[in-house]
């Protein structure tokens, strides 16, 4: 009734009288939580109490839900809060097996920078007009391939050659798609051809090399020269069939501001 309702100055209240309660017994080893399932509320009770005391807070966002609700609604109220330095444990409260949530955890703070990485980190384009492959199905594969590979490295997926090796030249590995084949680059070059339907075998192979003998060792024992032609010879030729405009992006501008005129 005083804060007229479930406020965050409420739940912080709350919480100073919690810890009341140990300060007069001097026990002063405890972690403060003010979960709540509304995401704002969540976020500014934990600055609120930040603020306020300088015991350790453990984040959460409770009852978030199944996923993948509940793993958004999760990630964005404890991430939020670790970018501003709050928190110093978390828990994924969602309608799931602890398994997932434990996972969820992980793979948030590997993201975030705040736990050493173990595991690929797989990034992937979401697809276009320019895509000569099934981007989703071959980066679920590739998921499924690393899943026990506890491989510390970024992986990409790229639909087309003509953007792939660039737009991921940062990723320890890659492969990108052209003429069906898939074309694989470490550090933005191109180290080789294969089949398309090798693909993540070869994605596999080329990461345990790496993870064992580094990224320099894996473009060295490369005909880097020749991988740099086939990948040229497939990218002119994808600009040759779909142009640079494969998205019909121009056509789509125009639409876009009929639809607006028409509003």
């Amino acid at each position: 009734e005083k804060h007229g309702g479930l406020t965050a100055a409420a739940m912080v209240e709350s919480a100073l009288q919690e810890i009341a309660y140990f300060n007069e017994v001097n026990f002063g080893a405890i972690k403060i939580s003010v979960k709540a399932s509304n995401v704002p509320l969540m976020v500014e009770a934990y600055r609120m109490l930040a603020d306020t005391v300088n015991y350790p807070l453990h984040l959460g966002v409770t009852e978030a839900g199944p996923p993948p609700a509940g793993l958004v609604k999760a990630t964005a109220g404890i991430a939020t809060l670790l970018m501003e330095g709050i928190g110093d444990t978390i828990r994924y409260s969602l309608t799931a097996d602890p398994v997932e949530e434990a996972r969820a955890g992980r793979q948030l703070l590997e993201a975030l920078g705040l736990r050493e990485r173990k595991n690929v980190d797989l990034i992937a384009c979401p697809s276009c007009g320019r895509a000569e492959i099934d981007v989703i199905d071959v980066a679920n594969r590739a998921m499924k391939a690393f899943e026990d590979k506890k491989l510390p490295l970024q992986i990409a997926v790229m639909g087309c050659v003509v953007n792939g090796p660039g737009e991921a030249r940062e990723a320890d590995l890659g492969i990108a798609a052209g003429n069906k084949r898939g074309h694989l680059f470490v550090k933005g070059r191109n180290v080789a051809v294969v089949p398309e339907d090798e693909m993540v075998d070869a994605l596999v192979e080329w990461a345990e090399f790496i993870h064992e003998h580094g990224t320099d060792a894996a473009i060295a024992r490369a005909d880097t020269a020749r991988a740099e032609r086939e990948a040229a010879r497939d990218r002119s030729q994808a600009l040759d069939e779909k142009g640079d405009d494969a998205n019909n992006a121009s056509a789509k501008i125009v639409e876009i501001r009929k639809t607006v005129g028409n509003d």
